[in-house]
């Protein structure tokens, strides 16, 4: 099959790509590589440095499925420029799905986002509560979904809401929870908690990289949105299970972020998807990654901070 993935280069894609590949598909990602280029080289690869607001230059022609993650990933990334995030976030990824309506594209996979709902009370958080965003970012993904499931009559359309995605990746991020701490954990013998009670769903990013996957080999689910994540489980719970494997101080101080959500992911259970990794499974590979020597740290494993330094 052939597949376009926008944001290829990105924590997520750089897991996805090989996986792809692996399964015999033709792939061509799309990145402007702000954040590196950690892609192995493939017969079945192209590997285009491009910002997916160039559509025009898109290459579109003959693709079957677009996996569409590219985007200004999380809140503090956004407001550093609003703007820029719904160029991104909204405006190209609208220009996109139109090109690939015009093209003949027959499935589009959107990474939206888990905290699209905003701040839940309920226990299950499922897909028909209604979205109540509170972040530039969190409108950014909502307005994207329904610009992209007003083209379900044209291709089968799947907007996958994932909970904060862990775990180890080629181009790794080190501001994402269970990585952040446990790192801290690893390199100072101390994490750092704000407030800790929230609670917030979780899913291990070859789990994630896996429903992409799903979703192609099963293009016939129906159209629509479905949450993905699998562990719901409070900030400072988390901190406690990295304890247990790293020697380490919690420190909790006050926290003005009252994000706190759960995610119910039965719909997507019931397409047969099962998952095979967990927060645990995260922590234990980054501890021996670290340990191994084999852990990245630099400034572009932490999101604001790069993109401070590429002045965006």
């Amino acid at each position: 099959m052939k597949i376009l993935v926008t944001g290829g280069c990105g924590y997520k894609g750089s897991v996805l790509i090989p996986l792809l590949l692996k399964d015999g598909h033709e792939v061509t990602s799309i990145d402007t590589q702000w954040f590196g280029n950690y892609l192995p080289k493939h017969q079945n690869f192209t590997n285009i440095k491009m910002d997916i607001r160039d559509i025009d230059n898109i290459p579109l022609e003959g693709k079957e499925v677009v996996i569409h993650l590219a985007n200004i990933a999380n809140d503090p990334a956004v407001e550093l420029n609003p703007t820029l995030s719904w160029e991104v976030n909204v405006l190209a990824g609208q220009q996109l799905i139109e090109q690939s309506k015009r093209l003949g594209v027959k499935q589009f996979i959107f990474a939206s986002s888990g905290s699209v709902y905003g701040v839940k009370e309920e226990l299950n958080v499922t897909e028909d509560l209604e979205l109540v965003p509170i972040s530039v970012y969190n409108k950014t993904k909502m307005v994207a979904e329904r610009v992209f499931l007003s083209y379900r009559e044209d291709m089968q359309v799947h907007c996958i809401r994932p909970a904060t995605v862990c775990g180890l990746s080629p181009r790794m991020r080190l501001d994402v929870s269970v990585n952040m701490f446990t790192y801290q954990a690893l390199k100072n013998s101390k994490m750092t908690v704000f407030g800790g009670l929230q609670t917030r769903p979780n899913i291990h990013i070859k789990d994630i990289a896996n429903i992409y996957r799903h979703f192609i080999a099963n293009r016939n689910i129906e159209s629509g949105c479905y949450n993905a994540g699998f562990e719901n489980i409070s900030i400072l719970d988390i901190a406690k299970m990295i304890q247990k494997k790293v020697s380490s101080e919690i420190i909790i101080s006050e926290s003005n972020d009252p994000r706190s959500y759960r995610q119910d992911s039965t719909k997507l259970l019931n397409t047969g998807f099962q998952p095979q990794y967990s927060v645990q499974s995260a922590i234990d590979e980054i501890t021996e990654a670290y340990r191994n020597s084999n852990l990245p740290d630099s400034d572009n494993c932490y999101t604001v901070k790069w993109m401070k330094t590429l002045n965006l």
